[in-house]
């Protein structure tokens, strides 16, 4: 019970919201309940897995020919939570490949997940130096890659 899916009203999918900021929307009446966990509920209110927005929502900028844009999150998601230096999951932090303070850039292609003792032991070394390989090359991910 992490998240609740809210579709437009056409039913595409937009994006994954909090349980609390879902139930403000049905507080709100911009959405409606599409399914809900079994004999859950809050309040008056069954408790959501997916919901439907009431009116459309034009998303041209999903469609737009521009790039995703950079985030920590999205790093960590495309790495699926998994260590780009030691292959483990449950990584909880975005490392440079070339560090910041040595003109790498914050970018897609230039970060990976890892884990807080490896970027620890990376330090401000390129994984070379660090004598730490990258177990697969960064990438810049499609909007489909970073959906549920």
């Amino acid at each position: 019970m992490s998240g609740v899916i809210v579709l437009n009203a056409s039913y595409e999918q937009l994006h994954v919201v909090s349980i609390p900021h879902a139930i403000r929307m049905l507080v709100r009446e911009v959405a409606v309940v599409e399914e809900a966990h079994d004999g859950a509920s809050i309040g008056p209110f069954p408790l959501p897995r997916v919901l439907r927005l009431v009116r459309y929502v034009v998303m041209k900028w999903r469609y737009a020919s521009g790039r995703l844009q950079y985030t920590r999150a999205g790093v960590l998601k495309r790495d699926k939570y998994t260590c780009a230096y030691c292959g483990k999951p449950g990584a909880s932090t975005m490392d440079h490949v070339i560090p910041r303070s040595r003109g790498g850039r914050g970018e897609w292609l230039n970060a990976v997940a890892a884990h807080s003792g490896c970027n620890e032991k990376k330090g401000s070394r390129t994984p070379e130096e660090a004598g730490m390989p990258l177990l697969w090359q960064p990438w810049i991910p499609s909007r489909a890659e970073l959906a549920l």
